[in-house]
Order: structure tokens, then sequence, then C-alpha cells
């Protein structure tokens, strides 16, 4: 479906970054990982993805901080160095941190706005003029439900999603007429490493297994009880970027089980 095209993945070397990364690399897509990974890690990694997509993709990593503007600069230039240019830029890269507002830490507030929302406008200006100029382009944010709803203790995480939301539709807006889309995908809770994490600590706490931990954790947001998976979030980003989705433009798309339908 996306041979010949070229994807940047951010926060691609585990979560739901590398779930979209292999079904992209399946769907015949060049794929540029970024991550934090040793050298040795990272070039398993590439392997595997290659292997993916039974040789049709090219696949390069680029450990670029997001938060930094020169490694922002240099994940766009390699990018375009290996692959010759950017079609799909996937911004999945994010951070999280939970207070109160009154106890909410500045530098952390200041941390989460620059990873969560800044550094996904600076990767789409850095992006979109030679996306305009092909007349093709696809971007796609891994935003959150929290860009469509609230949460107690995440301010800044859900000041940044929704700010998201709104940079999303301002940049379909402004390229409907130049064969660019953008969308945002809003997951709900999804079964990454870190949640499961999560759901040790609810097992430990109230001395039930894992299971119900699970099910305890997704009964107070999630109505159909199941988590939603890198994979499938994956395939909707391979969607998103297919001429199929030409016309889906400035949508934010839930994959949540049903939560923002309360």
């Amino acid at each position: 479906m996306l041979n010949g095209k070229s994807a940047i993945i951010t926060g691609s070397t585990s979560g739901i970054g590398l779930g979209v990364a292999k079904r992209m690399a399946k769907a015949g897509a060049n794929v540029m990982l970024n991550g934090s990974r040793a050298a040795s890690e990272a070039e398993k990694l590439i392997e595997e993805i290659k292997a993916l997509s039974g040789g049709r993709s090219k696949v390069a990593y680029c450990a670029a901080d997001m938060t930094k503007e020169a490694d922002r600069i240099k994940l766009v230039e390699e990018t375009n160095k290996a692959f010759g240019a950017i079609d799909i830029l996937i911004n999945n890269a994010g951070i999280q941190y939970v207070a109160k507002v009154e106890d909410f830490p500045m530098d952390k507030w200041n941390e989460v706005i620059a990873v969560n929302l800044s550094s996904i406008f600076h990767l789409i200006k850095q992006t979109l003029p030679a996306m305009k100029q092909r007349k093709w382009g696809r971007i796609i944010q891994v935003a959150s439900v929290h860009g469509l709803i609230g949460s107690t203790k995440k301010a800044a995480y859900t000041a940044a999603k929704h700010g998201l939301i709104g940079l999303t539709k301002v940049v379909a807006l402004e390229n409907a007429t130049h064969g660019v889309t953008c969308n945002a995908i809003c997951p709900g809770w999804v079964l990454t490493p870190l949640v499961e994490k999560q759901i040790d600590a609810i097992a430990k706490e109230k001395g039930i297994s894992f299971e119900d931990a699970k099910i305890d954790l997704l009964s107070e947001k999630q109505p159909s009880l199941q988590f939603a998976t890198p994979d499938q979030l994956g395939g909707l980003a391979v969607f998103l970027s297919s001429d199929d989705a030409a016309q889906i433009t400035g949508v934010p798309l839930p994959m949540d089980g049903g939560w923002t339908a309360r």
C-alpha cells in the first residue's frame, strides 16, 4: 500500500511508536526510527523491521532528542539523506507528569509542553514545504483521548494534547488543496510496557492478580474492558497514510474502546 513512501516516526523504538513502525514497514514504507537505544540494540531493531517488510523497505535510525532543535533538524536531514524524501510524518514521541495544578513543577510543565506540542510544531514546519511542493503528504499525530477530554492531575499533558488537536486542524485547513492531510489518532488505554508497570502497581497495592488489575484499570474509563494495541494503532496510521484516506483531514480519531462516547 505504501511502497516507495518514506516515513519518520518519532519515539518508535518501543510501545505505540514501535507498533506503528512495524505496520508501516509491512505496508512497504521506508521507516526512520527514532528514540533512545544503544547502537547494537538499534541495529537489531532495524533488521527486525526490515524483515517484516519482506525486503521492500529501507529502515534507518536516528537518536534525536525531541527537546533539542539541532536534533530535530538532524532527524529531518538524515531521513532525507537516507530515503530522498519525507512523505509521512508521524509524531508519536511524548512524555507524562502527574500532579495537581497547584503542585505542578514549572520545569515539568515546560518539558511536557516542549515535547508533546512544541517539538511537533517544529517538525511539521520543517517537513511541510517539501510535501506541498510534491503535492502529497501525510502528517499524523499520536495524540490521546486527553486531547478530547480532561483528567485530574494531568494539566500539562491534557493542555498539550488539546493544543495538538487544534494544531492538527490548522495544518489540515492550510493544506487542504495541496494534497497534504493532517489527522490525530487519540488512543485510550493501550497495553504498553509503561501501562503494564501501572497494572503491576495496582495488583501489588490491592493484592489482586495481574488480570484482575487490568480490569480494575480499564473499568474506570474504557467501556470495552479491552486495551487497544500498538499494532491496531499502526493499522490506523497505515490507513490514514493511504490514498483511501485522502479526504480525511483535520480529524481527531479516538481508538479508546468507547471512553469518549460517555
